[in-house]
């Protein structure tokens, strides 16, 4: 089985959405998608309720997921692991132990536009329009993801 991590800062927001959308495009039975956040503020919480509203608004249901902190085994547990934006991705490369577990790491937008260091913006302190374009974004990044991995892992 194939593990999938997707990360943003608190894991109520964008890592949520971003595990709801791959999951949804990728094989259960060959794939494992979960998501955690470089913070701790939110554990055990469900996704914020925008978030909650605006996969439901696209057909997915996100409600029963629980915000985590990403712990250091999780890079070498997980096999692909997506960042956010460039918080993220320093934070989470200061867990890691070693090159293999680094190369694992990979800002999400990159998907998409390759090298340019765009960030997936935190919708948290704006309104639900900010959701539905983050959504947008993760969508379109997680369609190219699926398609890589399941050709990866054929």
């Amino acid at each position: 089985m194939v593990k999938v991590l997707m990360v943003c800062l608190g894991n109520i927001c964008r890592s949520p959405l971003a595990e709801g959308i791959l999951r949804s495009k990728l094989p259960k039975d060959k794939f494992f998608v979960d998501s955690a956040g470089t913070g701790n503020w939110h554990e055990g919480h469900q996704p914020d309720e925008r978030s909650i509203l605006t996969a439901k608004n696209r057909g997915l249901d996100i409600s029963c997921q629980k915000a985590r902190q990403i712990k250091r085994s999780d890079l070498s547990e997980f096999d692909h692991i997506y960042v956010m934006d460039s918080y993220n991705l320093r934070d989470v490369t200061q867990l890691a132990s070693d090159a293999e577990a680094k190369k694992k790491i990979k800002l999400m937008m990159d998907e998409i536009f390759p090298g340019q260091n765009i960030d997936v913006p935190d919708p948290y302190h704006g309104g639900q329009k900010g959701f539905d374009k983050v959504y947008d974004m993760l969508d379109e990044a997680c369609e190219l993801v699926a398609k890589k991995l399941i050709k990866q892992h054929a």
